[in-house]
Order: C-alpha cells, then sequence, then structure tokens
C-alpha cells in the first residue's frame, strides 16, 4: 500500500491506494503547517498505518529538491504565511516512519499522467497547471527535470503589451510574468471578479488564450516536447482550449513543420486525463518510487553484510 500527499497552497490531497482506480482520499485546508500536518499525518495512520511502505509528497513551492542539500525537502522561499522553509519531508518521516519520496506538485502531475494518463508512451512532455499560481513540469527523455532547482514556467517574462493590456502584473517578484498576468488571482485582480464568474464571451479569455499561448510556443521552441498537458482551475472553461490552439498556431507562423502541430493540435495541447487526480496519484508515483529505492538499498545492504560474515 502506497501512500501520496498533493500539498498545495489552498488545500493538501491527501490519498492511500496503488493508482487512479483504487484511492482513498480525503482533503484538508492548507492552514498552518502543525495544524495541517497532524491532519495528514492522522489521514495516513487512519488508513493504511503500519502497511505503508512509503509515501510520496508532491508540493507547491519552491522547493528544495537536492538530496545532497540541508534544506532538501523543504519549502524555502514561498510567501504562503508560516510555510517559509518548512521541512515538509522531515514532518512527514517524524510522523510516519516510512521512506518518503518528493517533488514538486506539477512534476508530480505530470509523473502520474506519464504512468496512468494522458502522457503515457510520451518521454518528452510538459505538464503546466494554471489556477491560484502558475507551475509548470518538464519531462525529458523520461525524466523529470529538477537542474539547479526546478523549473519556475510561471516565472517565465512575456511580451506584455500595454496598449492592450494596462494591468501592471500581480507577481510580487516580478509583476507581469506568467503567473503575474495569467494566474486566476490576476484575472481576478485585472477584472474585478473570480475568473469562474466571467462569461465565456468575455474578452478576458482572449487575453487569457494569447499569453498562455505565447507561453506555450517559447516552451515549444526550446524544449520540443510531444506533448502539453494544461490543468488547474483556470482552465476549466470550455472555450479556452480552442482558443489556446488557434493563438498558439499563429503566434508559431509555421515555423514548427511537424504532423503533430499541423494537423493534431487538438493531442498535442489537451488536458489532463486523470483531471483533478493527477498530482496525488503522481504523489502515489513517487512513493513507488521511493519504495523500489529502500527495498534495492536493503538488499544491497543484506548482501554486504553476508559477504563480510
Amino acid at each position: 500500500m502506497l501512500g501520496g500527499i498533493e500539498a498545495g497552497g489552498t488545500k493538501f490531497i491527501c490519498a492511500v491506494g496503488t493508482g487512479p482506480d483504487d484511492l482513498v482520499k480525503a482533503q484538508f485546508p492548507t492552514t498552518t503547517p502543525d495544524e495541517t500536518l497532524a491532519q495528514v499525518i492522522q489521514f495516513f495512520r487512519s488508513n493504511g498505518g503500519r502497511d505503508l511502505e512509503a509515501i510520496g509528497i508532491g508540493s507547491f513551492g519552491p522547493v528544495d529538491l537536492d538530496p545532497a542539500s540541508a534544506q532538501y525537502g523543504h519549502i524555502t522561499s514561498t510567501p504562503k504565511p508560516g510555510w517559509a522553509n518548512f521541512d515538509l519531508v522531515g514532518a512527514v518521516v517524524k510522523g510516519l516512519k516510512v521512506p518518503v519520496g518528493f517533488d514538486t506538485d506539477v512534476n508530480a502531475a505530470l509523473l502520474g499522467e506519464w504512468r496512468w494518463g494522458a502522457a503515457q508512451g510520451i518521454a518528452n512532455a510538459i505538464y503546466l497547471t494554471i489556477g491560484t499560481g502558475v507551475g509548470g513540469g518538464v519531462m525529458v527523455h523520461g525524466q523529470v527535470v529538477h537542474g539547479l532547482v526546478h523549473p519556475e514556467i510561471g516565472h517565465l517574462r512575456i511580451p506584455h503589451d500595454l496598449a492592450v493590456d494596462p494591468f501592471p502584473g500581480n507577481c510580487p517578484f516580478h509583476k507581469d510574468c506568467l503567473e503575474g498576468l495569467a494566474s486566476g488571482p490576476a484575472m481576478e485582480k485585472r477584472w474585478g471578479t473570480k475568473a469562474t464568474a466571467l462569461p465565456a464571451d468575455h474578452r478576458a479569455w482572449e487575453l487569457e488564450a494569447h499569453y498562455l499561448a505565447v507561453a506555450l510556443a517559447n516552451l515549444t521552441l526550446t524544449i520540443s516536447p510531444q506533448r502539453i498537458l494544461l490543468g488547474g482551475g483556470v482552465m476549466q472553461q470550455p472555450q479556452l482550449f480552442k482558443m489556446i490552439r488557434t493563438e498558439f498556431a499563429y503566434v508559431l507562423n509555421g515555423y514548427v513543420r511537424h504532423p503533430d502541430i499541423l494537423d493534431h493540435l487538438d493531442e498535442y495541447i489537451q488536458p489532463p486525463l486523470l483531471g483533478g487526480n493527477a498530482g496525488v496519484v503522481g504523489a502515489l508515483f513517487l512513493a513507488a518510487q521511493e519504495a523500489a529505492s529502500a527495498e534495492f538499498e536493503n538488499i544491497l545492504k543484506s548482501h554486504d553484510q553476508g559477504r563480510r560474515g
């Protein structure tokens, strides 16, 4: 039995199971670390307990993913009150005494889609979530990208025509980066109402499609993914995918001449197959990887002890 945690800035989703077909789930609001983690620990003790082999965590960030770092497993410079420099992995290990796999929430979602969803059989893919913030996970040659820290696609700088869109942006670091222009809070601040309340024919969606299409064009030109998945609350608009695809083709202007873009754009840019479960299911995959790694280390130790004996 495996455990998964999708640690979000608004809510934590916890699950036990082996994949998307046998999930037992619960969710808790993200309040203080102590209060939130107490509920998380209690959930796993009540659902699996000592039978849990490992837990995977896909977390909001920024996070430290370097196992050699003293801050590994920490949420680092987040503006979320109380969560900066919080040792998330350490708290779960202390509370449940099981191996813990750790990655970003969007990398976890991408891994879930790669294993069970819309990116199956795809070695190079991008998962972008557009909601309270904008985050992105990148997979190259079947491996999610970490690098110096981890990709921060939401903070890409993209063209901003102030004559068309005088809104200065909502990001506390960069003002008009992608997140500052296209996230849910940015839309609400620009238009004076939540994105979900905007009618389908409001010009907000044309502007949103443009910003996202420009970002996807830049990502296509730099990373050359075979598939792009778009999730998150802002994407829950039936008209938005078609608008993004149309604008994306316009921005590229025929430069990338591949059949997947020229003839199958509805597959190249698509929603996640696992929907809202992508993140927590991906966390289960992280748990499975961690359990396999722990088992392999135990075999090596046993073999080494046998040789010395």
